[in-house]
């Protein structure tokens, strides 16, 4: 989950941090045109991250976690890496930035998943482990912030944009490898001791 928030903080800090000068430099929008584009992800943001959360919560009751959870945070990433390699690309100005800005709101349509996982897995220890998760996401924003114009200054744009994509996708396909139904915190009894212990302490007490 650390690796696959590490690519989302990467994704979502080239919309935070480059993508107004991207459509005013890059693309050649004028400052009304480049204020009002650069909008557009933000609001997709806002609307599909409490989206993401609707609709993994019904997908729980009908088909589980695994499909709820994780499915939600795969489809949502996947998505994200199509909508942004094919914005990418695409010569009209305004129907990239639309198709850049779904992939923003696809992007935080798995917001959801991150944060509902890490409180299920860990328990009374989700502070700590969300805590390292979101440290993945940090550091993305670090890498993002000084990889991105290097390969726009080198490769171009579409580069930098197709990198992002292929992170999405990295991010998807680390999220098949997490049970959202596991658990982090060893099992108690009602003694407060592990189950462990308690079995060998009464499977003790009944030999003697």
């Amino acid at each position: 989950m650390t690796i696959s928030y590490f690519c989302f903080g990467y994704v979502a800090w080239i919309f935070f941090s480059w993508f107004y000068r991207y459509l005013a430099t890059v693309r050649g929008l004028n400052l009304k045109s480049s204020a009002f584009y650069s909008m557009l992800p933000f609001l997709a943001m806002a609307a599909a991250c409490p989206l993401g959360g609707f609709i993994s919560d019904r997908l729980i009751k009908v088909r589980g976690a695994r499909f709820g959870r994780c499915g939600v945070a795969v489809v949502g990433m996947g998505l994200a890496a199509i909508f942004i390699a094919f914005g990418s690309q695409v010569d009209n100005t305004r129907l990239a930035s639309v198709f850049l800005a779904g992939g923003a709101g696809a992007l935080y349509l798995s917001q959801s998943s991150f944060w509902s996982v890490t409180a299920g897995i860990a328990g009374p220890s989700s502070g700590s482990v969300s805590g390292f998760m979101n440290m993945g996401a940090q550091i993305g924003g670090f890498v993002t912030a000084s990889l991105t114009p290097v390969i726009g200054d080198r490769f171009g744009w579409t580069a930098a944009f197709l990198v992002a994509a292929a992170f999405c996708a990295v991010g998807a396909v680390a999220w098949l490898t997490v049970n959202p139904e596991a658990s982090l915190v060893e099992s108690r009894d009602v003694l407060g001791a592990p189950l462990a212990t308690r079995e060998t302490i009464v499977a003790g007490s009944s030999k003697g």
